[in-house]
């Protein structure tokens, strides 16, 4: 009885179990992406993200608590008018000092 003899090599079952495994792998991958997410809702309270530093599409996300606050950059920001007053140092031990010009 021929058909009786089974080969696992020819089950068709085993493909699908191997597919299980490929998908398990990957759902983890996936899972350990999002953990790593740092505005993940589970990580820290306050998260500050930084976009394109410098750039003129700059964005500044900043997560305090549950509140997710969102700034874009435009070419009105910075720019005003205005006179220079004075200039400020950092020391070493991180304290600011103000230096007023004189006229």
């Amino acid at each position: 009885m021929r058909f009786l003899e089974h080969d696992e090599s020819d089950d068709p079952i085993l493909s699908v179990v191997n597919l299980v495994d490929l998908f398990l792998v990957i759902i983890g991958i996936l899972l350990m992406v999002i953990v790593q997410n740092p505005l993940n809702p589970f990580s820290q309270n306050n998260v500050t993200v930084i976009e394109n530093p410098g750039q003129d599409n700059m964005r500044i996300l900043i997560k305090n608590g549950e509140e997710l606050t969102r700034y874009e950059a435009n070419p009105e920001m910075g720019e005003g008018q205005g006179t220079r007053v004075g200039m400020t140092y950092r020391l070493q031990d991180g304290r600011m000092i103000y230096v007023p010009e004189e006229k």
